[in-house]
């Protein structure tokens, strides 16, 4: 087989790659090109640039799963590309803590705070997170994560006109 593939490597050819290299591959690739679309999608609706839009995200969906009660996070979470996945387990906010009820100011200015801007910027940007989201899970896991929130929590999730 070493033969084979030094034959093939001096003819210009590509060695042979396992079948489980190929998948590792794919599935990185399919991966990166899912987490990048979701961030040119919030970078677009927020008129933000990469390094800017991950933090939103991160700090966004952070602040949500402190608020979302029972299994909903892990529902939430599968649904989302896998990066995005990997930046929610880089905050520690919440690590290891029960989740607990607050409302909108209160959210807003844990992403205020977090990204050291303004509530009415962290608003902006919240609204923009949630947008993407929408975009990148089914109606029903949306539906589910609205229904345990507060009305004026709910609010951010509906686009503004």
């Amino acid at each position: 087989m070493a033969n084979e593939n030094e034959g093939r490597e001096e003819a210009g050819e590509r060695p042979s790659t396992s079948t489980e290299e190929l998948r590792a591959k794919r599935h990185e690739s399919r991966t990166a090109r899912t987490y990048s679309f979701f961030l040119k999608d919030l970078e677009a609706r927020a008129g933000v640039d990469r390094p800017l839009a991950e933090r939103a995200a991160e700090s966004v969906l952070c602040t949500l799963e402190q608020r979302l009660m029972g299994g909903e996070v892990k529902d939430l979470e599968a649904q989302l590309p896998e990066k995005v996945r990997d930046l929610l387990q880089r905050c520690p906010r919440h690590e290891g803590l029960p989740p607990r009820k607050f409302k909108m100011l209160e959210f807003i200015q844990m992403v205020a705070d977090d990204l050291d801007t303004t509530p009415n910027e962290a608003e902006r940007l919240t609204r923009a997170v949630f947008a993407t989201v929408r975009e990148h899970v089914s109606e029903g896991e949306t539906d589910e994560v609205i229904g345990q929130l507060p009305a004026d929590l709910r609010a951010l999730w509906v686009p503004e006109v």
